[in-house]
């Protein structure tokens, strides 16, 4: 882990001076309610939108996508991947708090491209039970943002599907590439 706000990370979750890294976000958090003011706001988004991005600690998406507080709804998980739980929150997003369009980023070095199902086979030999999801892996990320896209447009639960977008986002250079839904 490379050294942050919080300092340099020590195996097995403690920081430098015997605190762990959960003590010091806890105590980053004192410090950031002490100066809190309610902005008043509704859980509603600003601009109407849900972004779906990897959790790639890399990608800092409300400075990469100019987003201020309550803009939009994110949605992040390993890859970025459109799973039934993506589809779970995107539904809630649009039907309850009425976002209309859709963002999808997956980023170049993606470690889900270093996998295979074969992870869900070791974590079954190793805890004795094979975990009822499946890593979503793939080689190619931009067939991947295409199936992402596909999976949200037809999907029965959504009910606005006309403003889905996919993109590719270089972790070297900050840029976003569009996708192309037709190869």
């Amino acid at each position: 882990m490379s050294t942050s706000t919080y300092g340099s990370a020590q195996p097995g979750g403690s920081a430098a001076g015997g605190e762990t890294v959960i003590d010091r976000l806890v105590e980053s958090n004192r410090k950031y309610a002490a100066g809190f003011d309610d902005p008043g706001m509704g859980a509603q988004p600003v601009l109407q939108v849900a972004v779906v991005a990897c959790m790639d600690a890399r990608i800092d998406l409300h400075a990469a996508l100019g987003l201020e507080l309550g803009d939009c709804h994110t949605i992040r998980n390993a890859g970025g991947v459109v799973t039934d739980d993506t589809i779970r929150s995107l539904t809630i997003s649009q039907r309850a708090l009425k976002t209309r369009s859709v963002i999808l980023i997956h980023h170049t070095g993606c470690g889900l491209q270093t996998l295979t199902e074969d992870f869900r086979h070791e974590l079954e030999m190793e805890v004795g039970q094979r975990p009822a999801w499946a890593v979503e892996a793939f080689q190619d990320v931009d067939q991947d943002v295409r199936q992402s896209m596909q999976r949200v447009r037809t999907s029965p639960f959504l009910p606005h599907t006309d403003d889905i977008r996919g993109f590719v986002f270089d972790v070297t250079t900050g840029l976003l590439r569009e996708i192309d839904a037709q190869p």
